[in-house]
Parts: structure tokens; sequence; C-alpha cells
């Protein structure tokens, strides 16, 4: 306490460790500088002139994310240099499905006591996620909230705005018809979904995060878990330039069960073939470790694919090709009419996915 009474610092908010922060990512946001921003920090607002950035007749398109419960093992394991990419890829995969080129984005950290160090390393991962996604890093809000977060704790949130010409935006529901190609793009690991699970099974076998992985020799379970979340925007908007992509989904929390139907029209379901996916160690490991029964598996993990992008025959090896390597893992079929699926549903006519065969876990 100073001689004239309390400071803001007395109760534990340092707004000079706030600056040095700032002070320290600028470069990193310098970097991520593209046509219509010049990442500048400081300011009350971020700018983008979508003009500069050569859009004609502009959609804009916003996504919001976290990173969920994955923090927790990267706190406890003091690994933070995946978490900016984690953040950065949950917010502009969602919107790459719908046709957008992500634009910019901004991140809110919010902590009880800042370490500008640890920030740092996340901030300055966001901002390389941002520039390997072709997306400016405009801004963002660093918060202390002392009492309202553990010693060590911290949270993550990040908002990103991309656009797409009017005529470009998906899905192209219009345009899909039985027998259009199913293509699964593979996942880099868990992502950033269903880390309660992954927390609780590991609890339950007793290991630790130094522990070794058991699905991954020469690492800590901790270490292969914080895998980062693959970012898709380039190669989908490759995809894209094909002109053979009909939809898009990116496989998150509800697994390809609830995601792929988004990029659907009624009355047509995609017959997924479980057999042409193959499922990650982890995933195995997961599976076989918590007992976790596979429609609860296809729900709450990507199970190793990450995107599954809906095209044409005539199409399908270009779309593939333009992420790396895609797999053919189903196809559109014509919708049940009568509601006699043998998969729940909430009405007659809305598409859903139909499994077929098994995933190897």
């Amino acid at each position: 306490m100073s001689g004239n009474g309390l400071t803001y610092k007395d109760s534990g908010v340092d707004i000079d460790a706030g600056e040095a922060l700032v002070e320290r990512i600028g470069p990193a946001a310098k970097a991520t500088r593209r046509p219509g921003a010049d990442a500048d920090l400081g300011g009350f607002g971020g700018l983008f002139d979508l003009k500069a950035a050569g859009f004609k007749d502009p959609i804009l398109v916003s996504g919001t994310d976290g990173v969920g419960t994955k923090l927790k093992i990267a706190i406890d394991t003091g690994r933070y240099d995946g978490l900016g990419q984690d953040l950065v890829a949950m917010c502009v995969n969602d919107i790459v499905v719908q046709g957008a080129e992500p634009l910019f984005f901004l991140d809110y950290y919010a902590t009880g006591k800042l370490d500008v160090a640890s920030a740092a390393i996340v901030i300055e991962g966001i901002a390389r996620a941002c520039k390997d996604s072709g997306c400016a890093l405009i801004g963002g809000e660093t918060a202390e909230m002392p009492g309202l977060y553990g010693k060590g704790d911290f949270d993550l949130a990040g908002f990103t705005v991309g656009a797409v010409e009017r005529d470009g935006i998906l899905p192209r529901l219009d345009s899909m018809k039985p027998g259009d190609v199913v293509i699964g793009v593979p996942s880099s690991g868990v992502h950033s979904n269903g880390f309660s699970l992954v927390r609780k099974i590991a609890q339950q076998a007793g290991l630790t995060w130094e522990s070794d992985a058991p699905f991954a020799p020469g690492k800590t379970l901790g270490e292969a878990l914080l895998t980062p979340t693959r970012l898709y925007v380039k190669d989908a908007l490759a995809a894209i330039r094909t002109g053979g992509v009909k939809g898009l989904a990116h496989i998150t929390g509800g697994g390809i069960t609830d995601n792929l139907p988004r990029c659907l029209p009624d009355g047509l379901d995609a017959e997924v073939d479980l057999a042409c996916i193959t499922a990650l160690p982890v995933f195995q490991w997961l599976a076989r470790t918590g007992g976790v029964a596979q429609a609860e598996m296809l729900r709450a993990f990507n199970c190793g694919i990450g995107m599954v992008a809906v095209t044409d025959e005539a199409h399908a090896d270009a779309v593939a090709a333009a992420f790396g390597g895609g797999t053919r893992i189903g196809t559109l079929v014509a919708g049940f009419s009568d509601g006699a699926s043998t998969a729940s549903r909430d009405g007659a006519g809305e598409a859903k996915v139909r499994y077929k065969n098994a995933l190897k876990l």
C-alpha cells in the first residue's frame, strides 16, 4: 500500500504488466499485416478496409470460440505453445466452411494475475496462427480479475470476421444431389473438443500428464494431448477455388454426427462408411481405456476427421488433393420420408448421418 492509500496494484491488478504485454506482442501482431489491415495495436478499436482487401459485393461472416478444458492440461503442464493455434483454428475453421476468407481476429485473455511471459507465449501463438491463415490480428483484450480466477488459471476466447462474395456463400444446398461425394479430411488429433471426457478417462486410468503417452511413444500424455488443432483455412480456400465444393463442415463438438448435417439440405442424408475412417491412436486409446461406445465417440470427438467436404464426382479428386489428401468416406443419399430411420431424428426430412460398418477402435 502506498503512503497515500490503496492503489489498483494493491488490489491485484497491475496496469504496467498489461502495457508490458502489449509492447512485447506488438511485433508479432504487426507480422500478421494483410491488405485491409495494418495490425497496429493500442487503439480503442481495430480497423479493416474491405475495399482494400479486394472485395466487390461482400457478405461478412463472424465466429467466436474458445479452447475449452484443454486449457487445464496446458496450465497443469506449463505448456502454452499450441494454445494460440487452437484458439485461432476453432474460430477461422468455422467461418471458412461458409466460404469466407478470414480477415481479422481479436483475442480475449482473462486471468487472476497476469504473467507476462506465459501470456506472451499464448498471444504470439495466436499471431502465428493468424499469419498462417492470412488473417490479421488487429486487437484484443487482457483482463486481470483477482478473486475470480485461481492462481495460475486463465481463460481464452477468440473472435474472427471474414468475408465472402455474395455468390460464393456455402453451402450450395440447391446443387446437392444423391451420389455426391463426402470427403473426410484428417485431423491432427483431439483438436479442442471433448477434453472434459479426455481428462476423466486419464484420471480413471491413474495417469498424470507427465506419464508416458500410451498412444504416442516418446511423448508424455500431456504433450501428446496438447497437439494443436489443424488450421484448414488455406487448404479449404484452395478446394473452394476448384469450383467443386458444395458444402464444408468443421467437425467439432458433436462430431460428424451433428456437424455434417449442418451443411446438408432437408431430404438428403450422408451415408458414411466408418471402415473408410482411420481412427487416430489417441481415439483408439480413449475408446478402449474409457470403455466409450462407438456412438458416443462419434459425437464427443472428431475421431480422425477434422473437416468434411461435399462435392460431385467430377471434382472429388481435385477437392481431396487441395486438402493435401482427403479420403472418400461416403455419399449423399435420399433421406427417409417416413421417419423410419434407425437413427434418432428431430423430424422427417431433416438431414442426418447414416453410418455403416464400424470404426477401427
